[in-house]
């Protein structure tokens, strides 16, 4: 027998092909409880398998969602943020579990224009997007043209967009972060970060770094900022710029866990020892940080709720609700084992 069609499953269960597609497309009211479970008897004795890009074109609906994240070079090579950051496959996660629970899948594409976004849209009938990350100007003018709902992430031009957006408070986290190394006597503090400018997140973290050194009346110029890319080389070639040009440093906050981790790194190979000859601090609180050696200080966001949370949003939108406000999730300072006081 060739490929099974609706029309087959109709002749074997008796009912019409319209009443098939109540069925299968879940119109419940449409249709008797007898006469569903007679066309599905009628689908599984068939093996009937339903063709899901015209179930979408037939409902205008595809249960797909699509995560977007921006396409990185590492060495003039694409890249992929999964592979260089853990923060991305955590809040993924989220997103992907809660997305499943509502009945969606997931489709995650690194995109490196709005054009590519475009076409991914159009091309997979996605029903809404999550976007992480960022973008060149272009990108953020032309986001009016995709006409699914959308929820961005850590983005603070949401409103100018039009669209909703699930963050946190990064200055606070930041000032959190700095101020529990000034309390802890530290006056000569790096800022290890990615470029400020091209980062609406990297710039409020600076931003909080800078109100805590300012209000403990540190001089700025002792509190150098230390700019490469956000990964784990990233913390590494750090390691090596402090131990070279910055040996007065006493404390380190980076603005993400993954950059820390390669900071002790080097730091560990090198001899010096953490936090008796240097205090590190991190922001994102990743999961693998408490299993590190020294476990990890750091500012907690829960990423994994992040994701769920966009996820939530996100399908209200596409399910129509309307009034729906973007979100902001709280932060707060876990101390574990790589920060200690130099007060005597």
């Amino acid at each position: 027998m060739g490929k099974i069609t609706m029309k087959d499953v109709a002749k074997h269960a008796g009912v019409s092909v319209a009443t098939v597609s109540n069925v299968i497309n879940n119109i419940s009211n449409k249709t008797t409880e007898a006469t569903k479970q007679k066309v599905l008897s009628s689908v599984k004795e068939l093996n009937y398998k339903m063709d899901m890009t015209a179930r979408s074109l037939s409902i205008g609906k595809s249960n797909l969602i699509g995560i977007f994240i921006p396409e990185v070079y590492e060495n003039s090579a694409p890249s992929s943020l999964l592979k260089t950051n853990p923060f991305y496959s955590e809040i993924i996660s989220g997103i992907e579990y809660e997305a499943r629970m509502l009945g969606y899948d997931i489709l995650i594409s690194c995109i490196h224009s709005i054009d590519h976004a475009l076409e991914l849209v159009n091309k997979r009938m996605l029903d809404g997007l999550a976007i992480l990350g960022t973008y060149d100007t272009r990108f953020w003018e032309d986001l009016k043209l995709v006409s699914v709902p959308i929820v961005l992430i850590d983005n603070y031009n949401y409103e100018a967009v039009g669209v909703n957006n699930v963050g946190i408070d990064d200055e606070l986290g930041a000032y959190l972060a700095t101020k529990h190394l000034t309390t802890l006597g530290h006056k000569h503090i790096a800022f290890a970060t990615s470029e400020v400018g091209i980062s609406e997140v990297n710039e409020k973290r600076f931003i909080g770094f800078k109100r805590a050194i300012k209000e403990a009346k540190l001089d700025q110029i002792a509190c150098p900022v230390i700019i490469e890319a956000v990964s784990f080389k990233g913390g590494i070639t750090i390691g090596h710029r402090l131990l070279k040009d910055h040996m007065e440093v006493t404390a380190v906050f980076a603005i993400a866990d993954i950059m820390a981790l390669g900071i002790i790194k080097i730091m560990h190979q090198f001899g010096r020892k953490i936090p008796e000859d240097l205090s590190i601090i991190g922001f994102d609180d990743l999961s693998i940080c408490e299993y590190t050696f020294p476990a990890l200080t750091t500012i907690r966001q829960d990423i994994y709720k992040k994701g769920v949370e966009v996820a939530r949003l996100l399908i209200k939108k596409i399910d129509g609700e309307l009034g729906l406000k973007s979100q902001e999730l709280p932060v707060e300072l876990i101390v574990r084992e790589t920060t200690k006081s130099i007060l005597r």
